[in-house]
């Protein structure tokens, strides 16, 4: 299944300049996701990370990476869908996060992520982020998904 940016924000509640999924290339929902993220020299964060070496933050490749899982996790057959329900979608882990190499503009970061278990209230996953094939990025997340609004 592939989705473009439309779908994708259909699927989650992200926004410009947070929204880090340009679009999904593959998904089994509630399995895995493989969708990517264009970087582009007009990316705000490259204004100050760094004026004269622009390099993406390693927290906005990890969080790449955690809304191409909500994507997916959100997916499956109940219809549920972040962008239409009074749900978030929290970082509540992060583990063994390694970055083996700067990702700058013109890369196009291939986000993989599978699911090591989903349930209503809690997600694992393990996720690698590619370019040009080479590993950039993993680690394992963990995220919890909570009403919007206190109960």
């Amino acid at each position: 299944m592939q989705l473009d940016i439309k779908a994708i924000l259909d699927q989650i509640p992200h926004r410009y300049p947070m929204l880090l999924v340009d679009r999904v290339l593959d998904m089994v929902p509630g399995k895995s996701i493989h969708a990517i993220k264009n970087v582009t020299i007009n990316e705000p964060f490259f204004t100050g990370h760094f004026p004269h070496h622009p390099v993406m933050p390693g927290v906005l490749i990890l969080e790449a990476m955690a809304q191409a899982a909500a994507i997916f996790s959100f997916a499956d057959e109940t219809g549920l869908k972040a962008a239409d329900e009074d749900l978030l979608y929290y970082f509540v882990g992060i583990d063994g996060a390694r970055f083996r190499r700067p990702v700058v503009p013109g890369d196009q970061l291939h986000l993989e992520v599978v699911a090591e278990r989903l349930s209503r209230t809690i997600c694992k996953y393990q996720a690698v982020a590619k370019v040009d094939g080479q590993e950039v990025a993993s680690a394992k997340l963990m995220c919890a998904i909570r009403p919007a609004s206190p109960q």
